[in-house]
């Protein structure tokens, strides 16, 4: 091949660690895009040039520099003749420790520092580049989040340019898609609540997120939320979302599940009455500007509106058992089931001490849906009645045998 071909970033960082490399990249210094497609490579890359390895399909990126000209993610001016050097190729890069690379025969090349700071768990800037690009701001909340179980924290040089970027305006210039892309892949970390915590920290959680933002420092009563402070809460529910194998709909529900908190009149704190109504409104807003996906959306919907309900199981009539699958549309989505009754348990164990305690209720839902979904219109006698007499008898049916299977004497 021409050129010289270097092993970069993510994967070099892993390795390092000793986590698994399930995708490589790789940077190829002195070459040209006409050399890498006459060698059978597909050019990707739109702005500027990566390729696909024929064979492997593996990303291989002519090593380029970046200069910035306009706002937000896409406003770069890109460089990648021939000449450009692996150094200046690793210097444009966002953290030191994704910032490394490897030859051939696996000796690393580490200008600025990585490994040490992998080595001291930080996560530190580049060089002062790094201002450029706002979309670097949610990357390191991001890796923040990834690494946190490792003992990663942002180091404070990086924290401060941070908080700079969000004073400067720049990321009212990032594209919804963007900001997006890095929630999601920040919702399936092992830490999701260490990501809002850091954009919170440099300030950008007011500008993404004011709903969630304006969370922090309202008051909660005490008997139910030992931790008092809803901003706390809902990190804690996202964690604890994460440790019981929630999904990133599951843990994205939880960071929504309280804006209605928000909205609560100040004369009546720290009492929160019909705040799940309210932050339905709330729920929907978020979605639109964030552009969220619709699973995404119609999960937290449901637990905004319904976590409360789901809590007080133990004490429902098997009515009120059959009108919450109604209301959460399980007899329609079955398979949605297990999501929302993850979310309304990471609900009601993420206080402070109450972590480790018993969720009934989960398994009162499950089987009571159970139930319900086998028991269908031809199983019950309907000739001679319409449509809505049909559907009230079927009802009638569901709530009997949700009803029989409870009853000790049943």
């Amino acid at each position: 091949m021409p050129g010289v071909v270097y092993l970069v970033g993510g994967a070099v960082r892993d390795g390092l660690l000793g986590l698994p490399q399930p995708e490589k990249d790789w940077v190829v210094v002195g070459s040209t895009p006409d050399q890498l497609i006459a060698l059978g490579f597909r050019q990707v890359g739109a702005s500027f040039p990566v390729f696909l390895h024929p064979d492997t399909g593996e990303e291989y990126a002519l090593a380029r520099t970046e200069r910035k000209q306009g706002h937000g993610y896409h406003g770069f001016s890109v460089d990648f003749h021939p000449g450009v050097t692996l150094e200046e190729d690793l210097e444009r890069r966002d953290l030191t420790i994704n910032a490394m690379a490897q030859d051939d025969q696996g000796r690393l090349i580490d200008p600025f520092n990585g490994r040490q700071d992998l080595e001291q768990r930080l996560l530190r800037h580049v060089s002062p580049a790094f201002y450029e690009d706002p979309l670097r701001v949610l990357r390191v909340a991001r890796f923040a989040s990834r690494f946190a179980d490792l003992g990663f924290r942002v180091h404070e040089s990086t924290l401060e340019l941070m908080q700079a970027m969000v004073a400067s305006g720049e990321l009212d210039h990032l594209v919804p898609e963007r900001v997006w892309a890095e929630f999601a892949k920040a919702l399936v970390s092992t830490r999701p609540e260490v990501f809002i915590e850091v954009l919170r920290d440099c300030g950008a959680l007011a500008i993404l997120l004011p709903e969630v933002d304006r969370l922090f420092g309202i008051p909660q009563p005490e008997v139910h939320h030992p931790e008092i402070d809803t901003g706390v809460h809902v990190l804690m529910t996202m964690n604890r979302a994460a440790r019981i194998g929630g999904s990133a709909e599951v843990v994205f529900a939880l960071l929504l599940h309280d804006l209605g908190k928000g909205l609560t009149p100040a004369d009546v704190l720290p009492a929160h009455i019909g705040h799940e109504k309210r932050g339905v409104p709330e729920v929907n807003r978020v979605c639109e500007r964030l552009r969220v996906p619709g699973a995404f959306r119609d999960l937290a919907i449901r637990v905004c509106e319904l976590h409360l309900r789901c809590h007080r199981l133990m004490e429902a009539q098997p009515s009120t058992v059959m009108e919450l699958i109604e209301k959460a549309d399980l007899l329609r989505r079955p398979d949605q089931a297990e999501d929302f009754i993850l979310a309304c348990q990471a609900d009601y164990q993420g206080r402070k001490g109450l972590e480790d305690r018993p969720y009934p209720q989960g398994e009162r839902l499950r089987k009571a849906l159970k139930i319900a979904l086998a028991i269908r219109a031809r199983d019950i006698a309907i000739e001679g009645l319409d449509g809505l007499q049909i559907g009230e008898k079927l009802r009638s049916a569901r709530i009997g045998a949700i009803a029989g299977s409870e009853d000790p004497a049943g």
